[in-house]
């Protein structure tokens, strides 16, 4: 995936400028945009459908293969010296295409390879690869190759990943049973049974929608635009828009790292929506920024939050979502968020050319952050956050703290014992031992989770305390009664 990725951060800077080569206007990367998009939602449901009952290993393989068909088309006209635009558009929706069934069975692949307990760790992992690959240090390669090869170079290149990407997953070992009903009568009855179960869970369609309407406003601008002021605002060329591009990468890594060493929060919808708001109000940098490094600036914040929270997202439909049942619900979480996805793309090019370049992101960047944070606010939206709260009958008295800690230390010769926040404490985990830092992580979760349970025990026996001591001194005090203004 690692190498896979490192092609497609190749990739991106190579189709703008080869675009641009070719047509030098907004248009020109908008419709290869619209053509990669359209397909991908088409055929997205459908692919996450199949991703919940083939192998999910050979959903990619060929997914990997038709991608390398297609990029490999690509660099062979390039070389040649007669690419169209027309030309671009195909292969692009040929990737798109592909792209549909592999997104979904790689969300879904993840819980099958790691236990619960490690999700959030894996995600971070995650998180941290692809950032690196495709914002970091693909960009910064693929700036490198179009100014040094030109773009047949660079798609040359992200042709041969995804040749490699195919034999690793073919060398794959076979993943462990997943529960499939051989009874299922057809695709279309899995997908209506997929929007059935999102339909049913507001946390579920409610981030769904938000991310429709938000990539709507702000992912063609930044995907046609920015690319577009480098070269013609700052007449600067690919190099400093793969730096750019670098430095996003910077960001997404440093969220990635910071999630992966700290525990999941306490309201993940919260946390979810809060970050992602920051990450789309700083799209609005790229508008007002007049200088590379204020376009990199903004960069930093959006690829940084977009990486929290995406960790957390992540973590939290593999845990509540049934694997069963995931392949679906991913392909439709890519379904919906990317559906306006063909007309943001063909909408930018006529905003551009009315409002400017810089409006058109900077109200990308503000409208975007507003719809965000106030999907947050949808009601049933962050009810299932209560129910993932410690309950009050886990709160542990002061003087065992030290003893549950010290049990949460010790190990047999065969494995580790931990006990997980909120649950009964000498509980045996059934994962082997690992060697590294994260048993030190999850000692120091246990540790503060019992400190927060201990805090609310303690905000509880002192309101009781006061409470019972008002009593006192009414009973005291003859007529009197309680003030029914009173409404702490």
């Amino acid at each position: 995936m690692a190498v896979s990725l490192l092609g497609d951060g190749v990739f991106i800077v190579a189709v703008a400028w080869q675009a641009y080569a070719i047509a030098d206007r907004p248009s020109a990367l908008a419709y290869v945009g619209l053509a990669a998009s359209l397909p991908q939602v088409v055929m997205l449901l459908i692919g996450g459908a199949v991703s919940d009952r083939i192998p999910r290993r050979t959903v990619l393989f060929w997914a990997d293969v038709a991608r390398l068909v297609a990029v490999g088309a690509l660099a062979a006209l390039a070389i040649a010296g007669d690419l169209r635009l027309w030309e671009l558009y195909l292969v692009s929706a040929l990737i798109g295409t592909a792209t549909a069934f592999a997104s979904p069975a790689l969300d879904a692949l993840v819980p099958q390879l790691v236990p619960e307990g490690e999700l959030i760790q894996a995600n971070a992992v995650e998180q941290f690869v692809r950032p690196a690959a495709v914002q970091l240090a693909g960009p910064a390669l693929g700036g490198l190759a179009v100014a040094t090869m030109g773009p047949k170079g660079a798609f040359s290149f992200d042709a041969l990943t995804f040749a490699f990407s195919a034999v690793c997953v073919r060398r794959m070992t076979r993943l462990p049973g997943r529960s499939v009903d051989d009874s299922r009568a057809s695709l279309r009855q899995d997908v209506w049974e997929g929007l059935r179960y999102v339909r049913g869970h507001v946390w579920l369609w409610g981030t769904f929608v938000s991310a429709t309407f938000t990539y709507l406003l702000f992912i063609g601008p930044t995907q046609v635009l920015l690319p577009y002021l480098v070269r013609n605002g700052l007449h600067q060329g690919a190099f400093t828009y793969g730096a750019v591009l670098a430095v996003g990468g910077v960001g997404a890594l440093v969220g990635a790292v910071m999630m992966g060493r700290a525990r999941q929060p306490r309201r993940p919808v919260t946390w979810v929506y809060a970050w992602w708001t920051v990450a789309t109000l700083a799209v609005a940098g790229y508008g007002l920024a007049t200088h590379a490094w204020g376009l990199a600036l903004a960069a930093l914040v959006v690829n940084g939050g977009e990486a929290v929270g995406a960790v957390v997202w992540g973590t939290l439909k593999q845990r509540r979502v049934a694997n069963s049942m995931l392949g679906r619900v991913s392909s439709i979480d890519w379904f919906v968020s990317t559906a306006l996805l063909p007309l943001s793309y063909a909408l930018t090019a006529p905003v551009a050319h009315a409002l400017g370049a810089r409006t058109t992101l900077f109200l990308a960047g503000t409208v975007g952050a507003a719809v965000t944070l106030g999907f947050l606010f949808v009601p049933g939206m962050r009810d299932g956050e209560r129910s993932e709260e410690p309950r009050s009958a886990d709160v542990v008295p002061v003087g065992d703290v030290s003893d549950d800690v010290a049990d949460d230390l010790s190990a047999d010769d065969g494995g580790s014992a931990t006990t997980s926040p909120g649950s009964t404490a000498g509980a045996m985990d059934p994962r082997p031992a690992v060697i590294g830092p994260l048993p030190f992580d999850l000692c120091m979760a246990s540790l503060y989770q019992r400190l927060d349970d201990l805090e609310r025990d303690l905000e509880i026996r002192i309101t009781a305390a006061v409470a019972e001591l008002r009593a006192v001194q009414l009973v005291q005090r003859p007529g009197a009664t309680p003030l029914a203004t009173d409404r702490r």
